[in-house]
């Protein structure tokens, strides 16, 4: 969970590690009305979904990009225009997809 907050935190998320009730304690941040939360994986479960795939609108996006190649950060594509724009595509300490787009 400490990776994925601080791979997070790099693209501008800030997180808090909390708890709700009977949840485990967790790390939150809010982007807008939205609420992203990293939870510890469920009893039995080996690994994490890489199935869901993220996408963020960055600000620095130059700045974010030399700050994820210093962190050895996986790119599976290099910084490149698109039809929806400048964007990059990294794996998260997880192996989850995550789009980043110059905002």
């Amino acid at each position: 969970m400490s990776r994925l907050a601080a791979f997070y935190t790099l693209l501008g998320l800030a997180f808090d590690h909390h708890k709700h009730g009977n949840s485990p304690y967790h790390y939150s941040a809010t982007i807008g009305s939205t609420t992203l939360e990293i939870y510890p994986l469920a009893k039995g479960q080996t690994e994490a979904d890489k199935d869901l795939r993220l996408g963020f609108a960055v600000n620095g996006f130059e700045t974010t990009i030399q700050l994820l190649k210093e962190k050895e950060i996986s790119f599976l594509s290099e910084p490149m225009q698109t039809d929806y724009g400048f964007m990059a595509i990294v794996k998260d300490p997880d192996g989850r997809k995550v789009e980043l787009y110059k905002k």
